[in-house]
């Protein structure tokens, strides 16, 4: 069995984006804290990849700070870089995600804010699509459309 069960708060704002097929992903990373005897305290730092609706969910409403309850399971993928360099990179893929503190009251209207002016632009330049390289997923850490499934 394959299962992770991890709380602990963000290290820094999710990064959302929507791949060529249209399904989004949304990738974070998690710090957990673990005591061991006499008093210390050791950090562990989890990258977290989310897909589809939850992936919308944790790019709107999560940010850095954010202490999280996720479950999900371990997947490590490989690909090779334009140099023929081989990497791997071991992430948890997240199929369940609870927020466990609140955002702050200026993050809301930051974001409110934010959506107001994505409406005015969006009438301003019509219907016309230009964001053709967000589509594509970053060729230095590509993530395979084959692991939302």
């Amino acid at each position: 069995m394959n299962k992770v069960l991890l709380t602990g708060r963000l290290t820094r704002d999710p990064e959302m984006r929507a791949l060529a097929s249209g399904k989004h992903v949304t990738q974070f990373s998690v710090a957990t804290n673990e005591y061991a005897g006499s008093g210390k305290e050791r950090s562990e730092f989890h990258n977290i990849v989310t897909w589809d609706r939850l992936a919308e969910i944790c790019g709107r409403y999560l940010g850095k700070g954010q202490q999280v309850a996720l479950e999900g399971r371990i997947q490590t993928r490989t690909w090779d870089d334009e140099a023929g360099k081989r990497h791997w990179k071991t992430e948890i893929v997240a199929n369940s995600v609870e927020m466990l503190s609140g955002r702050r009251k200026k993050d809301y209207a930051a974001e409110s804010a934010a959506e107001g002016l994505e409406v005015q632009a969006t009438r301003l330049e019509g219907s016309s699509d230009t964001g053709a390289a967000e589509d594509e997923a970053s060729a230095e850490d590509p993530i395979p459309e084959a692991v939302a499934a």
